[in-house]
């Protein structure tokens, strides 16, 4: 191990007892109150619910866009400016009601509506996808950590999960709260940095002279742009780990007003990884990942325990983001899973069983490293199919139809879970190539949604009837576009096929029949009452 290695572990070593200290910390605050472990006792000011979305979000952001301006230019930044799309309409829509309705999870959310049984299936779907987002960031940090320093990427993967565990364990969201603040500290001087080895480089304007493609805004492909920002407006209904966060603030206004401040905060992890990434490309070409060239890059212009800070501020990114996913996946199991199966615990007991949950998805991640190390996108891949396939459906339900049954949604989460996976498995588990170009989560979510509608239409116990006024007609006229798309699909399946654009098409077409399906019917009655729901609870 180098000088640089040396400097890297020291910093790592010492975050970490930062980091333990706020987790002990937190713990008192975690007792103050009812609700405090899960929501924060719903105290959150805007600028703390800002700083943990600001370490959700944009320090993943920043270590995408790092690795991709590297291998593709400034078109990277569309990566950023999807997500910060994403954020922005859940500031503008959903956080607000979501406050207003004291909501916890999502997978909760789904339980409300539904009862029981779908409280229960939701809440470990959400639970055991979330490690696999934690590991997928971890292993990307591991990585650059083992080119740098020569670590087995297991180990930096054992000491992020256990780190978690350790600080999370005690506070719950006061350690998420904490930890994120000075998280985003450290942000500041990763970013700070960053710029300064981009003045220190070769002059970019004479790189993009010579390499035109790194500075076209198309080079990533329009494809990939486009599942980028239909992937993450389509997760807006479905982003967890943000809602829980924003909603431990105190006021519905002052949760959506810490949530804009985040779109904000974020938009100079774009800008900085985007120009770093270039810089890093023109110095140091051909290096076959971006998180490789990067800290070789950054080893010709800076002393070590510079690039031993810049190593703490990545390692801050996968921390920042890893800890709002675990928390929130113990949080569906340990809490949701539990309330469906001992609806008569007790708020202390519930506590626990989160605990245990983190332990249980701590291990579960460490399991996935070893399992696919060498692939981090797979794992990102797997949790975007078993979530959304089957939690898609029942959550725009909840919020937009009134006519869902139990055994509608319910049915809805197992279809849509199973043709995902299937679709996955036929498509042989890969990262890139899909069966016919159809990526899995796009197939499940369009089962999920349709199945849904369908199943609702036929298990309601009451007589539908059709809407009236203005209802009908556009009902009706969404119906015939979704038949038009649906015909222009199979009129083009060939020419569409190779651009990877297919999948999205059908889902396309599959939610643009069931909204003109939600606006035709209309049930007689609520097919899920609150008195329903709170028997089945």
């Amino acid at each position: 191990m180098n000088t640089y290695g040396h400097w890297v572990i020291g910093l790592a070593v010492s975050y970490t007892a930062i980091l333990v200290l706020a987790g002990r910390m937190a713990r008192r605050k975690a007792r103050a109150d009812s609700g405090a472990y899960f929501v924060g006792g719903r105290q959150f000011s805007p600028l703390l619910v800002a700083f943990c979305i600001t370490g959700l979000f944009s320090g993943s952001t920043f270590i995408a866009v790092l690795e991709l301006s590297y291998l593709k230019g400034i078109s990277a930044a569309w990566y950023g400016v999807a997500e910060t799309l994403q954020v922005l309409l859940i500031a503008l829509f959903l956080v607000a009601p979501f406050r207003e309705r004291s909501l916890v999870t999502i997978s909760g959310l789904i339980g409300d509506h539904y009862g029981r049984t779908a409280r229960a299936v939701a809440g470990a779907i959400t639970a055991f996808a979330f490690p696999m987002w934690s590991v997928a960031t971890a292993l990307a940090f591991a990585s650059a950590v083992h080119a740098s320093t020569g670590i087995p990427m297991i180990w930096s993967l054992v000491l992020t999960a256990g780190l978690l565990l350790v600080y999370l364990q005690g506070g719950g969201m006061w350690s998420i709260g904490l930890t994120q603040t000075i998280n985003c500290c450290i942000f500041v001087v990763m970013l700070a940095i960053g710029l300064y080895a981009i003045w220190r480089g070769p002059s970019l304007s004479q790189f993009a002279d010579s390499h035109p493609a790194y500075v076209a805004t198309d080079t990533v492909g329009m494809t990939q742009i486009v599942a980028w920002f239909g992937t993450f407006i389509i997760n807006v209904p479905l982003a967890q780990a943000t809602f829980q966060m924003a909603v431990s603030c105190r006021t519905p206004g002052e949760a959506r007003k810490g949530v804009i401040w985040a779109c904000l905060f974020g938009i100079p992890f774009v800008i900085v990884a985007t120009l770093l990434g270039l810089t890093a490309a023109a110095a140091l070409p051909g290096v076959e990942k971006g998180l490789i060239a990067i800290p070789q890059y950054l080893e010709t212009v800076l002393p070590a325990p510079v690039v031993g800070v810049f190593f703490l501020g990545i390692w801050a990114c996968a921390l920042g983001w890893g800890a709002p996913c675990q928390f929130s996946g113990a949080t569906s199991l340990g809490r949701d899973v539990m309330i469906a199966l001992r609806p008569e615990a007790s708020e202390a007991e519930l506590v626990r069983y989160t605990r245990w949950a983190l332990l249980v998805l701590t291990v579960l991640m460490v399991i996935f490293g070893i399992l696919r190390s060498e692939q981090s996108a797979w794992w990102n891949i797997l949790a975007w199919t078993v979530r959304n396939s089957a939690t898609f459906a029942p959550v725009v339900a909840a919020l937009l139809w009134r006519g869902a049954t139990r055994q509608g949604a319910l049915g809805a989460m197992v279809i849509g879970f199973a043709t995902g996976l299937l679709w996955y498995h036929l498509s042989g588990w890969g990262v890139a190539q899909f069966l016919y170009g159809i990526h899995p989560v796009w197939l499940g979510m369009s089962a999920n949604i349709l199945a849904l509608v369908l199943l609702s239409l036929i298990t309601s116990p009451d007589r539908w009837r059709l809407s009236e006024g203005s209802a009908v007609y556009l009902g009706a006229g969404l119906l015939i576009v979704s038949a038009m798309i649906a015909a222009y699909t199979i009129q083009a399946f060939a020419t569409l096929k190779p651009t990877g654009l297919l999948g999205l098409v059908i889902f396309i077409a599959a939610l643009t029949a069931t909204f003109g399906s939600m606006l035709l019917f209309r049930p007689r009655k609520e097919a899920v009452s609150a008195d329903t729901v709170a028997a089945a609870a």
